[in-house]
């Protein structure tokens, strides 16, 4: 890339990039990159940028075709955080710009929003991958002190993924690696570790790399050791990849204390987010950015804002959508996640009752959101995704849990019959995994599809012919878009309950009886799956485990186990006790 402008800061020229022309009503959003970049690895995040705002890039002092400073103290914070107002004055003297930061460009920007120097320069801040110094001792200290073995381990584990740290300390090792090949081997290692195919060799990689050593030895032991209490007020997003190899994610847990105005968003891709994904990088750099210059906070971003009661579950930050949820197993499943940190999407074709379970998961604390829609009609399905999609973004999981029952002589059971239970149960199911499937791999999501079958799906028998035959297509499809998506690091889930307590068996449809006769099976049906007592609470566990635990197929009851062994180990005797009249 070829430098816009110069800018002078303390006897140092730093090359300054810009993409897109400043306007009164274009924002500018300033990049800052990371060790052992320059400038350049912005550049696709910046064209994306640049069709909306004025967007500036500069190349750190001893990276890119910046000049060198002639000693290690030269790297110090204070001097990097004078680079950035050296910028700022000179490509937006007249309104604050935004920052977008990556690794130890991120690490200079919270010195920036916490000092003097930068007050009313700056309008917000998205953060990738670089903690404050002080924060990341305050965090350390907190968690030595506290004596919990988990928070300890967390230190520890920090510690190993920072092990290069302590290398660069070391006279001379560092540049010498850079100087003895590691920069010709950099695209390779990129590739390797963090799967980022065709990286574009840089041209001032070696440099990039051997002076940026400087920036850990100027600063990281003394700000260790002595660390100041450091807090903004400026809206801060936080970006955190969960696939980071360098930081582990607890380290951001404390950042509340120090920053009350807190976004934090949750991406599934490596350390260097803005090389791997510089669409989805924009996408929401451009959307807080938005959000803070006209005060219109999106859906997605009211769930990525920090909220202090949810702050350390198991889900949190994590968006579920359930279908069947106004009652028995979606409802449970709704209000496990719920308690478990997530947001709810609530669907059900009876509004009311998604509207109650929407209610119900609020009072636990969780954003949550009803929606009605026929799980069978791909036009309302489509609706639906569109609607997730536009409001809060890709779902995490996706439970496609709503179904209906028919019993009764295969011979009784109309194309009408048919049609419904194969629309429902498995159409059901297709769209949801395939809509909300799409949406997770363009979001580059490691999600979660969960498929609530039935022990029908391995249990034939000759009163249940059409519904069980759908689970078992429900089963079959599981395990063939489990193989397809094991790639894009997608699960997928295939719930079978027993005998549970359910809506379902006082709307099943007996096909062949009169409509009194219809209605005492229904009830009989009622009374033996209440006798056997499996409650809608132990299929929710299920689900919660098969997502915590990435679980396959989980039959849920002694009855469902049973069943299950049967089919694989005994199935003639499986097909001869299919004969069996049981029907209620």
């Amino acid at each position: 890339m070829t430098p816009s402008q110069i800018v002078e800061s303390g006897g140092i020229e730093l090359a300054v990039y810009t993409w897109g022309k400043p306007g009164k009503k274009k924002p500018t959003i300033v990049l800052v990159h990371g060790y052992p970049d320059a400038a350049s690895v912005w550049k696709a995040t910046a064209e994306i940028l640049a069709e909306r705002f004025h967007v500036v890039a500069y190349d750190v002092r001893g990276a890119g075709r910046s000049s060198t400073p002639d000693h290690t103290a030269a790297y110090d914070l204070e001097h990097l955080v004078a680079d950035l107002a050296a910028v700022v004055d000179a490509t937006s003297p007249d309104k604050p710009v935004h920052l977008v930061c990556h690794d130890w460009g991120s690490i200079q920007c919270w010195e920036a929003v916490t000092t003097e120097l930068m007050e009313g320069r700056i309008a917000s801040y998205t953060s990738i991958s670089g903690p404050s110094i002080d924060h990341a001792s305050y965090w350390i200290m907190n968690r030595l002190r506290s004596g919990s073995p988990e928070k300890i381990a967390q230190v520890g584990r920090q510690l190993a993924h920072s092990w290069y740290i302590g290398m660069f300390q070391l006279p001379a090792l560092a540049p010498a690696l850079w100087r003895g090949g590691l920069d010709k081997l950099w695209p390779t290692l990129l590739e390797k570790v963090e799967g980022i195919a065709e990286v574009e060799a840089s041209a001032t990689q070696t440099r990039d790399g051997a002076n940026g050593v400087n920036l850990y030895r100027a600063n990281f032991v003394k700000r260790l050791l002595n660390p100041q209490e450091r807090r903004t007020e400026l809206p801060v997003q936080l970006i955190v990849p969960r696939g980071d190899k360098f930081m582990v994610q607890e380290i951001w847990d404390d950042l509340p204390q120090w920053v009350p105005n807190l976004w934090r968003r949750e991406v599934d891709a490596g350390h260097w987010l803005q090389v791997s994904h510089p669409a989805l990088v924009a996408a929401q750099a451009a959307e807080f950015v938005d959000f803070v210059e006209s005060g219109n906070e999106t859906p997605a971003l009211k769930r990525a804002r920090v909220r202090e009661e949810r702050r350390g579950k198991a889900h949190s930050g994590k968006l579920v959508v359930i279908t069947g949820a106004g009652s028995g197993f979606g409802r449970e499943t709704a209000l496990l996640f719920a308690e478990a940190g997530a947001d709810v999407i609530a669907v059900d074709i009876n509004l009311e009752a998604a509207e109650r379970t929407a209610e119900l998961s609020r009072l636990l604390g969780a954003q949550a959101w009803a929606r009605k829609t026929d799980v069978g009609s791909t036009a309302e399905m489509q609706a639906l995704a569109d609607w997730v999609a536009q409001e809060l973004g890709a779902p995490d999981i996706v439970v496609n849990n709503a179904g209906v029952g028919v019993a009764g002589s295969f011979f009784d059971t109309s194309d009408a019959d048919w049609e419904k239970v194969l629309r429902v149960n498995l159409w059901g199911v297709i769209h949801g995994s395939r809509l909300f499937g799409k949406q997770m791999i363009a979001a580059g999501k490691a999600g979660h599809i969960v498929n609530v079958a039935s022990m029908g799906g391995f249990t034939p028998s000759r009163f249940m012919s059409a519904y069980n035959t759908s689970k078992a297509a429900v089963m079959m499809l599981s395990d063939c878009i489990r193989a397809e998506l094991a790639d894009r690091k997608i699960e997928v889930s295939t719930i079978c309950p027993g005998l549970s307590i359910t809506n379902i068996t006082q709307s099943t449809r007996f096909v062949g009886s009169t409509p009194e006769e219809e209605a005492r099976r229904q009830q009989k049906a009622t009374q033996l799956y209440q006798k056997r007592n499996l409650k809608p609470q132990a299929i929710a566990r299920a689900i919660l485990d098969a997502v915590e635990n990435k679980r396959a197929e989980v039959p849920v009851g002694v009855e469902a186990h049973g069943s299950r062994l049967l089919s694989r180990f005994f199935p003639a005797l499986s097909r001869r006790l299919a004969r069996l009249d049981v029907a209620p």
